[in-house]
This record gives structure tokens, sequence and C-alpha cells, in this order.
């Protein structure tokens, strides 16, 4: 996957058709890995690829819906706020703007 940056602050990551049609890709974007998360009704979504209980990719985990659990000891982050929905993480992980601009996946790391 390959950066751009655009003039609106967000980054060009990937074409949408390189994301699994279901799942959670991996991502470097300016040195911060990111999983870029693909969902069953089309949304892509973008965190933070550590886990806050473990410390491990999450981009290795499962997605149910619009949330993605943690391959190594189950915990569950919503994509749309970060927040945990399930133990034993307690700490949320940061979420990031993402947009679709054509076939581009975009996204806007801010100040993180």
């Amino acid at each position: 996957m390959s950066e751009q940056v655009t003039d609106t602050g967000f980054v060009r990551v990937c074409r949408l058709d390189e994301l699994p049609a279901v799942g959670a890709a991996l991502a470097e974007i300016e040195g911060r890995r990111v999983s870029i998360v693909h969902t069953a009704d089309g949304d892509v979504h973008c965190v933070d690829d550590t886990c806050t209980h473990a410390n491990v990719s999450l981009s290795e985990g499962e997605l149910d819906g619009c949330t993605l659990e943690c391959w190594l000891h189950g915990s569950r982050f919503d994509l749309r706020t970060g927040k945990p929905t399930g133990l034993p993480a307690t700490e949320p992980v940061p979420v990031f703007p993402t947009q679709i601009s054509g076939d581009d996946v975009l996204i806007d790391l801010g100040d993180n």
C-alpha cells in the first residue's frame, strides 16, 4: 500500500479493491501502523493497529459487523468509536477519519 498526501490532510493509502472484501488489512501511514477494515456493509474504517490490552496487531483479528476482535485475548473494539466492547481491554484504540474518493482509500491521521 502506498501513501500520497492530499491537500485536505488525508493520505491516499490504497485502492478499495486492494482491501479484503470483508476484513482487516495492515497499513503503515507516516510511520504509524493502522488497521484498515472493510465491513460486510461496504464501509471502511481505520483504527490504530495495536490492541490496547496486549500490544498485538489488530489487523490479524476477526471482524464481526462493526467490531474488531483481537486474536490473542478476545478484546473487542467498536470501529466507529474505538471503544472496547469486550474485555480484557479497557482503553480505546485511536480511530482515524476515512474517505473513499473514486477507487482510493484516504485516511487522516490528524495530530495523532
